[in-house]
């Protein structure tokens, strides 16, 4: 999908993920603090900025101004970038004229030298290319986790189509994940090097930061409620039925069949939408 290629399908109003390479603007009120001073903060907020990297708020844009919720914001990195976007966001827009942008791949072969991997040798051997994230993502309601689900405001559309036709017919669809940044790619990595696995190993069941469908926003994990999440017993199940009858007609495609060549273990849950 090309930079600046495609129309916004954007939901209600203020319910967009504005996205920037260090820092994500959620909408005010899907966010949660443990302290009352923050929590407070998060409850009046038209939009809270949050790191990427390990999701720390980072300030709270109210009505009377900007509240940092960390010392010394203006050293964070990307801040200046992130309060440009959120200038930009209170400007009046179009309604229809929006256009999604990628945001640029930079950063990420530092990443993937810091697991032992040459991006060009990495892409050659899977077939697999560099995924960019969108700079605008929409709210798609929440995952099985109670999670904001966050897609590509077409992916959001389309999604939102395909649960209610399931729910017609009798079947339930449920979204394990949707978006994932390149910094949550490399927090999976990093968690499972902790637990002892190589790098190897888990590149069978995860695309190196950088190479997940997630990253677009146009894929999403979907699971079937009492089904463990992302297992292959999910094919057993008359979702999984229901979705390999219907899901192709409306965009969606499975990405990861049995014996791809992107030497991914098979994925019956991980369905991509394939944007017009």
């Amino acid at each position: 999908m090309r930079s600046d290629a495609r129309r916004s399908a954007r939901g209600p109003s203020g319910t967009d993920l504005i996205n920037t390479p260090d820092i994500e603007l959620w909408p005010g009120g899907l966010l949660r603090a443990r302290n009352g001073h923050d929590a407070r903060a998060l409850a009046r907020a038209r939009h809270v900025l949050r790191r990427k990297r390990d999701g720390q708020y980072l300030a709270a844009d109210l009505p009377e101004g900007l509240l940092p919720l960390v010392q010394r914001l203006t050293r964070e990195p990307g801040i200046e970038q992130a309060l440009d976007a959120l200038q930009r966001a209170a400007a009046p827009r179009r309604p229809g004229l929006e256009r999604i942008a990628e945001l640029p791949l930079d950063r990420l072969e530092e990443r993937l030298h810091a697991l032992g991997l040459d991006a060009d040798g990495y892409g050659e051997r899977t077939g697999l290319d560099l995924v960019p994230e969108p700079d605008r993502l929409a709210y798609a309601g929440h995952d099985r986790y109670r999670r904001p689900l966050w897609l590509h405001p077409l992916a959001a559309r389309a999604w939102s189509h395909l649960h209610e036709a399931a729910l017609r017919d009798g079947v339930v669809l449920e979204a394990i994940s949707g978006y994932r940044s390149h910094d949550y790619q490399l927090g999976i990595f990093e968690r499972k090097l902790a637990r002892g696995q190589s790098v190897e190993q888990i590149l069978t069941v995860n695309a190196a930061p950088g190479y997940s469908e997630h990253h677009s926003g146009l894929a999403l994990d979907i699971g079937a409620p009492d089904q463990p999440p992302a297992e292959e017993s999910f094919e057993t199940t008359a979702a999984f039925a229901w979705l390999r009858e219907h899901a192709p007609g409306r965009g969606f495609v499975m990405s990861y069949p049995r014996d791809n060549p992107h030497g991914i273990v098979y994925e019956p849950w991980h369905w991509k939408f394939l944007a017009a």
